[in-house]
């Protein structure tokens, strides 16, 4: 039940809040050309951080206040490297091969800062959360966090595609709960859940992009909670995958293939306006 009020109350205040975010980015000039070249406000996602922190004043009463903090200062830190990618990104490396490639022949882009700065987060916060554990477990739990913020960015080329991979994660960390895990990894990100639901529309319609603001926060989120919920070796296999993900990201299109597969691309447009 408390899952439920917390995403509840996550949906209300985002649907309330996301005709002035929208107006606000339109006003200030926060707007990038789409994939169809339409110009649309981007940085949708920091919506996301006013959100939780309102509701994180229902969730102390529920969870440690460390944790909630914890868990709140990861989030804003990753959108802000998220927003600061959207605002200032030139765009012109691309991949962690590029980024680094650039960093390697001494320009620094904001892909390759959010990198370093999503990882030295990431392993502050296991650094936390695995106290008195094994350097191999954090460095493991860290690997999570910021391979997660990177897949959801990996993914978000195309309106809805990010949502849509955020939900089905979710839904495999709810499943947890039906082997007696903690509720309390869900409760973190419940209002999350809550208000991706009711800025979904405007993703899938094109009328707004989440970005990198909220691509970052979104797999952020879900990297924390994976941390909180999955014992190492269901993280190590995590890590693995999702590595073996981004190396086969940088040789091939995630688009193609999709485009490819008639099951893959019904679900991929499914509730797609455009």
């Amino acid at each position: 039940m408390t899952i439920l009020i917390a995403a509840g109350l996550g949906f209300i205040l985002a649907l309330i809040m996301l005709s002035f975010f929208l107006k606000m980015l339109q006003e200030a000039g926060a707007t990038r050309p789409n994939y169809q070249g339409e110009s649309i406000p981007v940085g949708m996602g920091l919506i996301f951080v006013f959100v939780y922190a309102v509701v994180a004043f229902l969730l102390v009463h529920w969870i440690a206040p460390h944790d909630v903090l914890l868990y709140l200062t990861g989030i804003v830190f990753f959108t802000m490297l998220g927003l600061l990618d959207d605002l200032l990104g030139s765009g012109e490396s691309r991949g962690l091969k590029g980024h680094f490639g650039a960093l390697l022949r001494g320009r620094l882009t904001t892909g390759a800062l959010k990198a370093i700065g999503g990882g030295l987060v990431a392993l502050l916060f296991a650094y936390i959360t695995l106290s008195g554990h094994p350097w191999w477990e954090m460095l493991t739990a860290a690997l999570l966090i910021a391979l997660a913020a990177n897949t959801i960015n990996l993914v978000d080329l195309r309106p809805g595609r990010a949502i849509k991979a955020f939900y089905l994660w979710f839904f495999i960390l709810l499943g947890f709960l039906g082997f007696g895990y903690s509720q309390v990894p869900i409760l973190l990100i419940a209002p999350l859940v809550g208000s991706l639901l009711a800025c979904a529309p405007a993703d899938l319609q094109a009328r707004a992009m989440l970005g990198d603001t909220g691509a970052n926060l979104m797999g952020a989120a879900l990297g924390m909670s994976s941390v909180l919920i999955m014992t190492f070796p269901t993280q190590l296999a995590a890590v693995v995958f999702l590595l073996l993900l981004h190396l086969f990201t940088e040789k091939y299109s995630l688009t193609k293939i999709i485009e490819k597969n008639s099951f893959l691309r019904y679900l991929d447009n499914l509730g797609r306006s455009k």
